[in-house]
């Protein structure tokens, strides 16, 4: 049995070999050589290196090892109720023949993995409506993470979709909550990271530009507000997709992320115990042409951390198609 994964903007750059250890419960050095050699794991259907650089979007395909039993599952489609189904739906900010755009509620995971049962990935089968192709995540948010989230309603859309990111048309915009204000008040972090195993806990940590696994990981950020020196309201701007990069350069920054127990800080005296990072808007080229702009309210945590601090947030801006 062949095994196929789609490269998550998490994982882009990644090396072939290190994608597939962390994805195939079980596979060593020595088989990935093996399965190599033999032309048994393919990247968008080519032969490929064990250093072969990963692209988002791209397919890749190897040999299953383990029994079907202990191999964790590709997908696992959710038995949704109507109530569920209500709420998904009512995570739509906006929806036409070829893209769904959401708003994620922090603490839903994007997909499944260890210990996860419920997740977006395996509810989408509710989203198809006069469709009939199952909407495909065009890019993931963290679990803890809220806002904007794109769906492409089937294959052509999805590949489109894949090459903008890729290309780096799209423009991504968080607002983040944090502890201490930077002495400079706009800017741009460039710190590489590596991606790290703690405790059974993916993380990433900054590296050396030398490290071999080191991955480019570029921010740029403005102070919106601030309350005196204790806490900002950040805009930031990732220009590259490493996993949990704003978490780790705003730690790096030395303005840890609210609420962000694995990056510097669990909770504050009056604020939610939960993490303080919102997906506010998402602008992409359309798959059907032009550029659509989407914002996201913001989460009840953050309205009332914001409101505790007399910040005054804008009105969201409706979703917007221009030509």
């Amino acid at each position: 049995m062949t095994l196929t994964f789609e490269v998550p903007e998490a994982e882009t750059n990644t090396r072939l070999d290190r994608f597939l250890r962390r994805n195939i419960e079980g596979l060593t050095q020595a088989h990935i050589q093996k399965f190599l050699r033999a032309g048994k794991i393919r990247v968008n259907g080519a032969k490929a290196e064990a250093n072969t650089r990963l692209a988002l979007g791209d397919s890749v395909t190897a040999p299953e090892i383990t029994p079907p039993k202990e191999m964790p599952k590709v997908r696992q489609v959710m038995t949704m109720d109507p109530h569920m189904i209500r709420d998904l739906e009512a995570m739509i900010l906006y929806r036409d023949d070829s893209v769904i755009v959401l708003n994620k509620p922090a603490g839903l995971a994007s997909q499944g993995g260890s210990g996860i049962t419920v997740h977006l990935d395996g509810m989408l089968d509710a989203l198809r409506f006069e469709g009939t192709e199952r909407p495909k995540l065009v890019h993931r948010l963290d679990r803890d993470t809220s806002g904007v989230l794109l769906l492409a309603r089937g294959v052509k859309p999805a590949s489109k979709l894949a090459t903008a990111f890729r290309g780096r048309d799209v423009e991504k915009t968080y607002w983040a909550l944090v502890w201490g204000v930077p002495d400079v008040l706009e800017g741009r972090i460039d710190l590489p990271l590596v991606r790290v195993e703690v405790g059974g806990m993916s993380r990433s940590e900054p590296a050396n530009r030398k490290d071999p696994e080191a991955l480019k990981a570029v921010t740029a950020y403005r102070v919106v507000e601030y309350a005196g020196k204790k806490f900002a309201w950040m805009e930031l701007q990732p220009q590259t997709g490493r996993m949990h990069q704003l978490r780790a350069h705003m730690l790096a920054l030395g303005t840890p992320i609210l609420g962000d127990a694995a990056y510097g800080q669990a909770f504050a005296d009056g604020f939610a115990p939960q993490l303080h990072l919102h997906a506010r808007r998402l602008q992409f080229p359309h798959p059907d042409g032009g550029t659509l702009t989407v914002e996201a309210p913001l989460p009840k945590h953050m309205r009332d951390s914001f409101s505790h601090l007399g910040f005054s947030v804008p009105e969201t801006m409706k979703p917007k198609r221009r030509p």
